[in-house]
C-alpha cells in the first residue's frame, strides 16, 4: 500500500516504475544512509522548493540505439536534449553549497550530474521541431537547401514566363502557376 502511495507522486514514469521495484532494507547501515538521505532532501525541499521530473521522457530506446552504432531521428535527439536540459536544472538545484546548506549526504550524487551542456545547445541550435531541422545545422545542408531553392525560383521563372508567352495564350486557362503534391502545374 505505501508503494502504491509513493508512485502516486513520482514526476516521471520511469520513477513511478523505481517505486514500484522498492523492497524493505535490512541492512542497518543501508537503512540510516537511506534515512539521512531522506532528511538531506527534505531540508533541501524546504529550503529551495521543490524539484519536478515532469515531462522528463524516456530515453532509454535512443540509447540503445547509440550502444549499438545507430544514428538519433530528430525527435530522438529533442527527448534527449530534454533530459539534458533537465539534468543541468537538477545540477544547478543541488549544487549550490552555501553556509546555510553545506554539503549533505546528496552533495555528491549532484556533484556526479553531467549535463553535456555544449552537445545540449548544439542540438537544440540545430533541431528545430521534430520535422524541421535548422538550415544551418551543417556547411552541406545549409548549401544544399540553397541550391534547392535556386532551383526552385529558376523554376518558377521559367514557368512564369511560359504562361505568360505568346504561344500558349490560348492553351492555358489561367495564367498562373500553382503546386499539386510538391510538383509545379500549369492548368491546361
Amino acid at each position: 500500500k505505501i508503494i502504491e502511495q509513493l508512485k502516486k507522486y513520482a514526476g516521471s514514469e520511469m520513477g513511478r516504475a523505481l517505486c514500484g521495484k522498492l523492497v524493505p532494507q535490512t541492512n542497518l547501515e543501508e537503512i540510516k544512509k537511506m534515512q539521512q538521505e531522506t532528511r538531506d532532501a527534505l531540508l533541501r525541499i524546504y529550503q529551495k522548493g521543490s524539484l519536478s521530473f515532469n515531462g522528463v521522457p524516456d530515453i532509454r530506446g535512443a540509447l540503445k540505439l547509440l550502444e549499438v552504432g545507430s544514428s538519433l531521428l530528430a525527435g530522438e535527439l529533442l527527448k534527449l536534449s530534454s533530459v539534458l536540459t533537465a539534468t543541468l536544472r537538477v545540477k544547478n538545484y543541488g549544487g549550490k553549497i552555501t553556509e546555510e546548506q553545506p554539503e549533505d549526504s546528496l552533495s555528491e550524487r549532484f556533484s556526479m550530474l553531467e549535463p553535456l551542456s555544449v552537445l545540449n545547445n548544439e542540438i537544440m541550435r540545430c533541431i528545430l521541431s521534430e520535422e524541421e531541422i535548422a538550415d544551418d545545422a551543417s556547411p552541406g545542408l545549409k548549401s544544399v537547401r540553397r541550391s534547392m531553392k535556386i532551383t526552385a525560383d529558376k523554376i518558377r521563372d521559367q514557368l512564369s514566363s511560359i504562361v505568360s508567352s505568346q504561344e500558349t495564350k490560348g492553351m492555358l486557362q489561367d495564367s498562373l502557376v500553382t503546386m499539386r503534391n510538391g510538383r509545379y502545374c500549369l492548368p491546361v
